[in-house]
């Protein structure tokens, strides 16, 4: 089965963000609509749902092209991913301002700043996260679309 190998990473990569951003959406629209907590649903989810489930596929099309070359494990592949994740999530979030608040009618752009204590203990927690998901979940799929180990 070696035809579409690229085909095959790519749609294995991207089942799993998918599947977990959908989870996320609906938690937003309850807490959105339903509590009225006042997030900018439309301005916080679009860059997620757009970006990482396609992400997810590239780097699995990567781990896929790298494999006859470099033998290591999908789990420490998935693990980079964070590191190229968060820097551009950041980006878009401020520079682009994509994170806004109104009030009184009045919109006004809000940058966000994320104290270092808080990223030194999320930040590690996130990369064992995709090591997690990428090492079970996403090595799963791998396996059972036929792509090698």
């Amino acid at each position: 089965m070696n035809r579409h190998t690229y085909l095959r990473a790519y749609m294995a990569g991207v089942t799993v963000p998918a599947a977990v951003l959908l989870l996320v959406l609906t938690i937003f629209v309850i807490a959105r609509f339903v509590y009225n907590v006042p997030i900018p649903i439309e301005r916080v989810i679009i860059f997620p749902m757009a970006l990482i489930p396609n992400v997810f596929g590239a780097w699995n099309i990567l781990y896929a092209a790298l494999n006859g070359h470099r033998r290591w494990p999908i789990g420490l592949h998935g693990a980079i991913l964070p590191f190229l994740l968060a820097p551009t999530g950041y980006f878009f979030a401020t520079h682009l301002h994509l994170i806004a608040a109104s009030e009184n009618g009045v919109t006004y752009f809000v940058v966000a700043h994320v104290p270092y204590g808080l990223i030194a203990i999320v930040f590690p927690i996130g990369v064992a996260i995709y090591y997690l998901i990428w090492k079970y979940l996403v090595g799963f799929l791998n396996t059972l679309v036929g792509l090698p180990e």
